[in-house]
């Protein structure tokens, strides 16, 4: 049985009298100590996916149908209560702005040990010095010192390493990064990403990256889901789907992203715009700005098959770039 199985998950926002799917029937899986990217263009519902599995959707957007399974427990029936029990607890979050997410009043060793006091795994000094434990896991220097700064005494990239510790204080079977290294710059970015995979490694979490980076996925995830206006187009592993994908939209991803053999070429751009979630076109949602496109795709949105026996890729394609002969 899988730690995380999400089947169908659709959650929609209320627009001129009907209720428009922003996340339209997710499905994936996710083993205990597996990492499976998120990717795709902002607006593409990433985000949203997350907040829907911790159940965090602000008003007047809900979840109106499908399932997600922590350990074989369908979250989305448990009630409140024990809902807030999970988070945190058994599903840590680390966002993309620190600055938001960080009380601007507190100090950040109050706030990482208050994760462990809502949920009854320490108390007072016990708290603080599991607080100063976690910071020196996260490799923020000056542990002790650290621990009684506000915020804004912080650099960005230490603020995100705050959060980091934050989210894995009550060591969750399951955390959620999204867009965790955006802000930051490169070197720094690439401390955050070693730091993230060797914790999960020694805690044995399971991690879904969210991201618009595809350069950051190739050593950081096992498997891969690309989003486009809010459904998954293609999945599958990540050797499979960066070296042979066969949605177009992925292709214009991977062709997007610059490449150290083309040095001084132009990059190649993906022509128009993405469509809004609350205004999908008929048939396929990519349809307008792919190149492969025929009369089908005008009419009938493509279904996307399940991963193949040995997990292998699916895409949601009529007309899918061909699979690489053995």
């Amino acid at each position: 049985m899988p730690l995380l199985d999400v089947d169908r998950l659709t959650t929609a926002f209320p627009i001129e009298g009907r209720l428009a799917s922003a996340v339209s029937g997710i499905s994936f899986s996710l083993d205990a100590g597996e990492t499976l990217a998120l990717v795709g263009e902002s607006g593409c519902g990433k985000s949203l996916t997350a907040l829907s599995i911790l159940r965090l959707v602000d008003p007047p957007g809900r979840i109106v149908g499908g399932t997600v399974r922590l350990d074989g427990r369908d979250l989305l029936t448990l009630d409140e209560r024990a809902m807030r029990a999970v988070r945190g607890r058994e599903i840590g979050l680390v966002l993309q702005e620190p600055m938001t997410a960080l009380n601007p009043v507190y100090t950040v060793g109050s706030q990482i040990a208050e994760a462990l006091e809502v949920h009854g795994l320490a108390r007072g000094q016990a708290a603080r010095t599991r607080a100063i434990e976690l910071l020196d896991a996260v490799r923020v220097p000056e542990p002790r010192r650290r621990v009684d700064e506000y915020p804004h005494q912080l650099s960005g990239g230490l603020r995100q390493r705050v959060l980091i510790a934050a989210a894995l204080a009550c060591q969750p079977k399951l955390l959620i990064a999204d867009e965790p290294t955006t802000a930051l710059d490169v070197t720094i970015q690439g401390q955050i990403l070693f730091e993230m995979q060797k914790l999960t490694r020694e805690t044995g979490a399971a991690m879904i990256w969210i991201t618009h980076d595809l350069s950051v996925v190739a050593g950081l995830a096992d498997r891969v889901c690309v989003m486009y206006a809010g459904r998954i187009v293609e999945q599958g592993t990540v050797f499979d789907v960066l070296t042979h994908p066969r949605h177009p939209y992925t292709q214009g991803l991977l062709d997007s992203v610059p490449s150290r053999s083309a040095r001084g070429a132009p990059l190649r751009q993906i022509p128009g715009m993405p469509p809004s979630v609350l205004d999908l076109p008929e048939g396929c949602a990519f349809r307008e700005r792919c190149d492969r496109a025929t009369g089908v795709c005008a009419t009938t949105p493509a279904m996307l098959p399940p991963p193949d026996a040995s997990g292998g890729q699916s895409a949601r394609c009529h007309h899918p770039l061909e699979a690489p002969t053995v």
